[in-house]
């Protein structure tokens, strides 16, 4: 997907139906000219609801749809009849979508199953009919309620990419190159820094018919925690990822010490990112000969690593295995 087609942050304003009013009605026949109270309630005011649609990538959808109004309810009627609820409003979202206030911004629900809906703006109660007022000292109410009011409000939608496994390196590691050797995804390519722009998605396929997903993350840079670089915008989609994959080039001259770089980034932003599952890529490894790889080796950092190579091929099917073991083993 393209730069200009990815939006993952969205603000919108909605607004649920009110509620309908209650009717007064009192029952007028023809031979039952004082009949009692007969008034019908009003129906519910329309919600806004969020729906989860798997084959959705982006909210960009919303960018010129930023108000969102659901029906009112209708008014009660004449024996007892109800009046019918005002239309729901769906907005359907990728999976992986948050949804917050714009005050404070604190979360109200998440979505991360296809199908799974969510109430976003609550339509207001329609009122109850003078039927439901009649006492036995109270023979002939004429009053009945009125519907309440839907809830308006600014919200947030953020989309937190859902993948199986999240690349994590330094721009120029060879991350897009990985994704698009190993999937069908076709992100931008090029030599120089930042050329992914945006998340990329891929669908690996592994033996007997498996397959993963696999998002290429824009890269990270030392204080990117702090807003350098591409700053904090697209850390948090790594944050659902199940397992990361750091991808350190060969040619860099200390994968160790770039490797605690890139982790000490993850940490700042979220400790709770430590506790995911890790494996190590060293792309870039045609560039190595045998001598030169048992040298590296000596001082990788304790995780799971292979040493890749996106143009020749080397140990990408060794990658995949060892990223579907760690993924079955996922706890």
């Amino acid at each position: 997907m393209s730069g200009s087609n990815f939006v993952d942050y969205i603000k919108i304003f909605c607004r649920a139906g009110d509620g309908g009013a209650g009717s007064a009605h009192f029952r007028r026949e023809k031979f039952e000219p004082k009949g009692g109270p007969d008034g019908g309630d009003g129906g519910r005011g329309g919600h806004v609801i969020v729906r989860g649609n798997s084959q959705m990538w982006t909210l960009l959808h919303l960018k010129y749809q930023r108000h969102i109004f659901a029906d009112h309810g209708i008014s009660g009627g004449a024996q007892t009849s109800s009046g019918a609820d005002g239309k729901d409003v769906i907005i359907e979202v990728p999976l992986g979508t948050i949804a917050k206030t714009v005050e404070g911004e604190e979360i109200i629900f998440e979505i991360t199953n296809h199908g799974e809906e969510k109430i976003l703006a609550k339509g207001g109660r329609g009122g109850q009919g003078n039927v439901h007022f009649k006492s036995a000292t109270n023979q002939t109410p004429r009053y009945a309620q009125p519907g309440e009011d839907g809830v308006e409000d600014w919200f947030i939608l953020e989309l937190k990419i859902l993948a199986d496994v999240g690349l994590v390196g330094f721009p120029n590691a060879g991350k897009s190159t990985l994704l698009s050797v190993v999937s069908a995804a076709k992100p931008k390519i090029a030599d120089y820094p930042f050329t992914t722009l945006t998340p990329n998605l891929g669908i690996v396929s592994y033996r007997d018919n498996k397959s993963f997903v696999m998002a290429d993350i824009p890269g990270i840079i030392e204080g990117a925690h702090e807003g350098k670089g591409l700053g904090i915008r697209f850390l948090r989609h790594i944050e659902r990822n199940s397992i990361l994959l750091f991808v350190i080039p060969a040619d860099t001259k200390n994968v160790r010490e770039e490797y605690e770089i890139l982790l000490n980034e993850l940490k700042s932003y979220n400790p709770e990112l430590l506790d995911k599952k890790r494996v190590l890529a060293i792309s870039k490894s045609d560039l190595l000969d045998e001598e030169l790889m048992i040298e590296t080796r000596k001082d990788l950092p304790d995780l799971p690593r292979v040493f890749i190579s996106s143009i020749t091929g080397l140990g990408l099917t060794t990658l995949k295995d060892l990223l579907w073991k760690e993924m079955t083993n996922y706890k």
